[in-house]
C-alpha cells in the first residue's frame, strides 16, 4: 500500500510538472515576452472586418479587437504593443488560432458548439442571421423563387449549413457552389456563374453599400439562421479570455459599445431590440 501511494504521489508530481509550463505560456504571456498580439481579420466582410482603401483592417470587429489591445497595454503594464494584423479566411482562421499564428480573431465569427470544441469565444459582440443577395434583374423575390437557381456560399462557413437545410426546410431545389469567400461570391454572380449569395445578412448589407450600386441588388425578406458573432480564440486560457472579455463588458457598461456601432452600421438606425438587449447583458460588473 506505501509503494502504490509512492508511485501515484510520483506520478501525479511528474504530471504537475508537464502541465505547469503548458499553462505558463499562455497568451498574456506570450503578449508580454513578445510585446506584440497576432490578430487575425478578414479581408471582405464588410462591415465587420475588411481591409481598407488604405490596405489597413477596418471594421466593427477590428475595432473591438484595437480596444482589447489597449486594454492589454494597460493589464500587463507595457510600453508598447504591436499590433500584428494576420489575414484569415473561413477555412483557415481555427487553424491558425490552434498554430499560434493568431492570438484573436477579429472577424464575423459564429459562435457555435460544434466550433467550441476546437476554439473558445468571447462574450457574443452582435446577433446576426442568414440570408441571400441577389441581383435584382434576377427576379428572386421570395425563398420560392431560388428553385433551380445556382448559390454561391463561402467554404467553412456557418451559411453552408444553414443554407442547405433552409433548402431543405422550403422545399426547394437548388445548386449550392462554394467560394473562398465574399468576394468571390460576389464575382460568381457578375460574372453570371451563380444567381444568388447566402451569408449574413448585415454582411450582406455591407457588401451592397460597398457596391457603389446598391440599386442593382436585392436581399431576400427572410432570415433562415441564427447567427451570434464573437472573438475566437484558443482553447483553455482562461485569463486570456477574461482579459478580453473584461474590455467588452467595460465597453457595453460604458455605452462605448453603442458609439463603435453606430460608426459602422448607423446608416441602418440605432440597434435592435435583441442587439440592445446584448449590449445590456454584456455589462458584467467587476
Amino acid at each position: 500500500m506505501q509503494l502504490h501511494r509512492w508511485v501515484l504521489r510520483a506520478a501525479t508530481t511528474v504530471l504537475l510538472g508537464l502541465v505547469v509550463p503548458a499553462q505558463a505560456a499562455g497568451t498574456l504571456d506570450k503578449i508580454k515576452a513578445s510585446k506584440t498580439i497576432a490578430l487575425g481579420y478578414r479581408e471582405s466582410s464588410v462591415p465587420f472586418s475588411y481591409t481598407g482603401d488604405d490596405n489597413q483592417p477596418w471594421g466593427y470587429s477590428v475595432d473591438l479587437c484595437t480596444r482589447v489591445a489597449a486594454a492589454i497595454v494597460k493589464q500587463l503594464d507595457l510600453d508598447e504593443l504591436q499590433l500584428q494584423w494576420v489575414p484569415v479566411t473561413p477555412e483557415t482562421r481555427i487553424a491558425k488560432l490552434k498554430s499560434g499564428a493568431i492570438d484573436l480573431e477579429c472577424g464575423s465569427t459564429t459562435s457555435t458548439l460544434a466550433r467550441m470544441e476546437e476554439v473558445d469565444f468571447s462574450l457574443l459582440t452582435y446577433i446576426d442571421g442568414g440570408a441571400y443577395l441577389s441581383r435584382r434583374a434576377a427576379g428572386i423575390r421570395r425563398f420560392e423563387d431560388l428553385a433551380d437557381k445556382r448559390i454561391a456560399v463561402a467554404t467553412g462557413t456557418t451559411s453552408e449549413r444553414t443554407i442547405a437545410a433552409a433548402l431543405l426546410q422550403y422545399k426547394v431545389a437548388a445548386e449550392l457552389v462554394k467560394v473562398s469567400d465574399h468576394s468571390q461570391g460576389i464575382a460568381a454572380m457578375l460574372q453570371g456563374k451563380v444567381e444568388a449569395y447566402a451569408s449574413d445578412r448585415s454582411l450582406l448589407i455591407g457588401l451592397v453599400l460597398d457596391s457603389g450600386s446598391q440599386n442593382d441588388w436585392s436581399i431576400g425578406p427572410e432570415t433562415f439562421s441564427y447567427e451570434p458573432y464573437a472573438l475566437m480564440m484558443r482553447r483553455n486560457d482562461a485569463a486570456f479570455r477574461l482579459a478580453v472579455n473584461r474590455e467588452l463588458a467595460r465597453l457595453s457598461r460604458s455605452r462605448e459599445m453603442h458609439a463603435i456601432h453606430d460608426r459602422w452600421f448607423g446608416m441602418l438606425g440605432k440597434p435592435g431590440l435583441r442587439l440592445e438587449s446584448l449590449y445590456f447583458l454584456n455589462g458584467l460588473p467587476e
